[in-house]
């Protein structure tokens, strides 16, 4: 008799994870380049309905664990398959393809697992209280994901919204983390109309329309306010450079002068206009930034006195008699001297550095980008400070991933534009290098600012303030984009404040939870 009951539970529960899997991987297709974000509102609310009903029949915590490592599974899986693309260039990495497909996904799908177990803890069996703790536990959890471990805020649930640009014109205020939690509640707000025990739930969920709506009129006086701001000149015209150079110079011996004279042609120089180029990441790929003298003819005969040349290349440093490497953004004038230099500050895990590098080094791990050993992390970002008869101009570099991060670009606001350069063909032809370009369009909103972007195998692009591109060299493409003119608009209140606001908004979900609950008694 027993067995039966047994093997009959053990196939609901093996349903019951295969059905919550179903509704992460779903959910992946809200995220860019798909933006379905409408599928959200179906999956997030039959998830809550789920976790909300099964917490009534069980009493161990760690069985909503499970449901929530589920969801986030099928969520990761379907949205980060292209990460293992970057394994495929190197033959000794290809046996890790099988095991990365599944260890990533797993791996972060522990913190959604740690989302339903804190959910399960906190449970109430109010309807609003228990909505109101999962958006809350969902958003600190996806906070901390940004974080931990060198942060990874890839693929939170609010770059659905990436395409709806005057939705997301309240990142200017309250930020990518504080948006994201609203995006959560958003979501599940289906779910409480579906259980409600009385009006109150109809009340929260017409609330939440009314903050979407919201959302939309301000993003559009904005908007609106924006276009009617006259252009000015920029004291430099900035040119960013798009190319498609194959990722096969940093495993074969390439011909340097001929990927130099390639990005050359690509910037069409003019001598007699003063220009910055900017070239992408990791471009030359034998030259450390010392070496890149030896090109100086070369650079004299096609740039004129007044032009720049920012370009990624690795350097080396010597540090207790020891070579130190770093994947670097480099200022040249037209003699190939060095005029600034900034080292990455955010590196990528296992494609820059290895974790815990002595002892997985010693069992065959290594980078993906390089073959000596792991890059080091730069003290801190600093401006590229750029002065020249009576300019004063303030730049922000971010290499590649560093684009990612919300509310720790800069602790000051007085810079100008950000300037980004990426390498984006290790993932291919995937949603990759669309995932990465969307991270840019929040960041353009939240700062306020420019942003001029130079991508190899990726897409080259001017996002203004508004995080409208206004110029673009679309993926597989070559050419280059002109940031000649731009609008001057005043800092943003989240450059000024930071994640402070989304502490802020905690705070008041808190205090609505105990609102609630004080009106149910």
């Amino acid at each position: 008799m027993l067995k039966p009951r047994l093997l009959k539970l053990l196939k609901k529960k093996f349903l019951n994870s295969i059905y919550i899997i179903f509704l992460g991987g779903m959910s992946a297709y809200s995220l860019p380049p798909y933006n379905y974000y409408i599928i959200n509102f179906i999956t997030f609310s039959l998830f809550f309905i789920f976790i909300f009903r099964i917490k009534k029949d069980i009493s161990n915590n760690e069985s909503l664990f499970k449901y929530g490592w589920c969801f986030g599974f099928g969520y990761f899986l379907f949205s980060l398959y292209w990460v293992v693309i970057s394994l495929t260039f190197d033959e000794s990495f290809k046996f890790l393809i099988p095991f990365a497909i599944i260890l990533l996904p797993s791996f972060l799908a522990i913190f959604y697992g740690l989302v339903t177990y804190l959910y399960s803890v906190f449970y109430s069996k109010n309807v609003i209280s228990s909505f109101f703790i999962f958006s809350i536990l969902f958003g600190i959890v996806e906070f901390i994901r940004g974080f931990i471990l060198t942060g990874f805020p890839w693929n939170l649930i609010a770059f659905s919204f990436s395409n709806n640009i005057h939705f997301i014109q309240i990142l200017s205020i309250i930020g990518t983390f504080s948006f994201n939690l609203i995006c959560i509640s958003l979501f599940t707000a289906p779910a409480i109309f579906f259980l409600k025990n009385s009006n109150k739930e109809i009340i929260v969920c017409v609330f939440f329309v009314i903050i979407s709506i919201s959302f939309l009129i301000f993003g559009n006086i904005k908007i609106d306010k924006f276009d009617l701001i006259k252009s000015v000149k920029n004291p430099y015209t900035i040119k960013a450079i798009s190319t498609n150079i194959s990722l096969d110079r940093f495993f074969l011996e390439q011909d340097e002068i001929k990927i130099i004279n390639e990005l050359i042609f690509l910037s069409a120089p003019e001598k007699n206009k003063p220009t910055i180029f900017l070239w992408p990441e990791g471009i030359i790929p034998d030259s450390y930034v010392r070496d890149m003298s030896k090109y100086k003819k070369l650079f004299l005969n096609n740039f004129g006195n007044d032009d720049l040349i920012i370009m990624g290349l690795n350097s080396v440093e010597q540090k207790n008699n020891k070579d130190i490497f770093f994947n670097s953004m480099a200022v040249f004038n037209n003699k190939l001297e060095v005029i600034q230099k900034y080292n990455k500050v955010n590196l990528v895990p296992f494609g820059e550095f290895v974790p815990f590098e002595k002892m997985l080094k010693s069992i065959g791990f290594k980078t993906v980008t390089n073959e000596y050993q792991s890059f080091s992390r730069g003290k801190e970002r600093q401006f590229i400070n750029l002065k020249s008869d009576g300019i004063d101009l303030n730049l922000l570099p971010l290499i590649c991933y560093e684009i990612i991060y919300s509310g720790q670009l800069s602790n000051s606001e007085n810079f100008d534009y950000i300037i980004n350069i990426s390498e984006d063909g290790w993932f291919g032809n995937s949603i990759g290098p669309k995932q990465h370009f969307s991270h840019s369009i929040f960041r353009s909103i939240e700062t306020g600012k420019y942003i001029v972007r130079s991508a190899n195998n990726g897409v080259t692009a001017v996002f203004n303030p508004m995080g409208i591109v206004e110029q673009e060299v679309g993926f597989g493409l070559t050419g280059h984009v002109n940031f000649s003119e731009s609008k001057s608009i005043k800092p943003t209140l989240f450059l000024v404040y930071g994640n402070k606001i989304f502490l802020i908004l905690i705070l008041l979900y808190i205090f609505l939870i105990f609102s609630f609950n004080r009106i149910n008694k």
